[in-house]
């Protein structure tokens, strides 16, 4: 059941900025590629800027930061994430001028959808867990459909 509160308005320009904001980075750290020599060193370059700008951001934040004691004691697993990021960055910097953003825009959406409803279905890390229905199905497999169309250039 689609639930539509007065966020719902809110929170849906705000998701679609995360896909606008992907799509730009993309295209930006594709063409940083260009002038340096791998894709790894662009992705450096990105995290680099990201890193400092998010240094800025926690420095004037209010409210307690955490010590070495807290950081210490995060499971393992946590710090995967930033792992992730090298990963999505880097790829998506190697794939992009040859796949095209449109496809492989719908290639990383198709790829969160699956993960998501797995996620969803057993409730792995502590994600409420939502049965993969048949319309979530249908709509992921719609998804991978409109991908399958975006590779006639």
């Amino acid at each position: 059941m689609l639930k539509i509160s007065s966020q719902f308005f809110i929170l849906i320009p705000l998701a679609m900025g995360i896909g606008i904001a992907m799509a730009f980075q993309t295209a930006l750290n594709a063409q940083l590629r260009e002038y340096l020599y791998s894709p790894l060193q662009a992705a450096l370059l990105s995290f680099l800027v990201g890193t400092i700008v998010l240094a800025i951001l926690v420095f004037f934040q209010q409210g307690q930061k955490p010590n070495l004691e807290t950081l210490i004691h995060i499971p393992w697993f946590l710090w995967l994430g930033g792992c992730l990021g090298v990963y999505a960055i880097s790829t998506s910097i190697f794939t992009a001028p040859k796949l095209g953003l449109l496809t492989l825009s719908g290639l990383i959406i198709f790829g969160q959808i699956v993960m998501s409803m797995i996620f969803d279905q057993f409730g792995l890390l502590g994600v409420e867990k939502t049965p993969i229905s048949w319309s979530r199905f249908f709509g992921a497999i719609v998804i991978f459909s409109g991908v399958l169309l975006t590779l006639q250039r």
